[in-house]
């Protein structure tokens, strides 16, 4: 079979334009036979992606960064019910990666490629969000919130653009109630975030869902309330430790796995999907997880 490289030339902040033709020498190199579309909007990716599966292209290969990679995934699922057998491979050409670094996959072009030539596939969860797919990350509240922020930056790159969109987003405040109901338990009351990990890092830095596993079939989402900016912005070098230390061992932080999570919100809140925007004004989320059902090559 012929893959389908569904290549975004705006990833990386635009940069990954400059790299088409060293993304082709590696497939070659790699000896990967292939058909290369660019996306030419937002959204774009979906639709390529839902064409390839039907016209019997496999693998898929996204060559983008973490929206490039939500893109694909939504276009691959939303195909035909048969989607699980195509596997996905993944060129990272973003600011963040942070689904690549999650896994441990390279960074370097020509080593991704020949990860993705060997074949060699793993099923993954897949998590959803309303009508939305993602594989790594999503939330509502201050993440988002932030997210909002930071696409307005046109100079700024990389971690610093995540690091200045926090701060200015911290300085903010936004408050929310929110009323969650899980597999397990329930809370009504103020909240700063609700943040749901199918991975552990998000935004390049931060390590929102710690804990998360993209193999347990589990959601793990986090949920917490932090009235003043001095106690969000003492909390926020914890956001950025994986392990011990973590913010999420903070008395007014809570951790939890599980395999549903449903959300209400008194006012309208931003969310996001893998770093893309899904709505700037939502009050009512649900999330779900399908264990194992997704194959990646790595």
């Amino acid at each position: 079979m012929t893959a389908k490289v569904i290549f975004n030339p705006y990833a990386g902040r635009w940069l990954a334009r400059e790299k088409l033709e060293v993304v082709k020498d590696a497939l070659k190199q790699a000896g990967i036979e292939y058909e290369l579309e660019m996306t030419e909007s937002p959204g774009h990716g979906i639709e390529l992606a839902s064409r390839a599966v039907k016209d019997g292209h496999s693998p898929i290969i996204s060559a983008g960064g973490d929206g490039s990679v939500n893109e694909v995934v939504n276009g691959m699922v939303d195909s035909d019910e048969n989607q699980t057998l195509v596997p996905l491979g993944i060129i990272p050409l973003g600011s963040a990666n942070d689904l690549v670094d999650n896994l441990k996959l390279p960074r370097d072009i020509y080593q991704a490629a020949r990860i993705i030539a060997a074949g060699r596939s793993r099923a993954m969860d897949l998590c959803q969000v309303n009508q939305r797919y993602f594989v790594n990350n999503a939330a509502i509240g201050l993440e988002p919130f932030i997210t909002l922020i930071q696409q307005r930056f046109t100079r700024l790159k990389g971690n610093i653009r995540y690091l200045t969109a926090t701060l200015m987003g911290i300085l903010d405040n936004p408050q929310w109630n929110m009323d969650l109901e899980w597999a397990g338990g329930r809370y009504s009351g103020p909240a700063t975030l609700v943040t749901v990990g199918n991975s552990p890092r998000t935004g390049g830095l931060f390590y929102m869902t710690p804990h998360a596993d993209p193999f347990d079939g589990q959601l793990t989402f986090v949920y917490g309330y932090m009235a003043t900016r001095i106690e969000i912005l003492r909390l926020l070098p914890r956001t950025m430790k994986p392990a011990e230390g973590s913010y999420v061992e903070h008395p007014s932080i809570h951790e939890i796995s599980t395999t549903w999570l449903n959300v209400r919100t008194s006012s309208p809140t931003p969310a996001h999907a893998d770093g893309e925007i899904i709505s700037e004004s939502i009050q009512e989320l649900e999330y779900r997880v399908y264990p194992g059902c997704f194959q990646l090559l790595m």
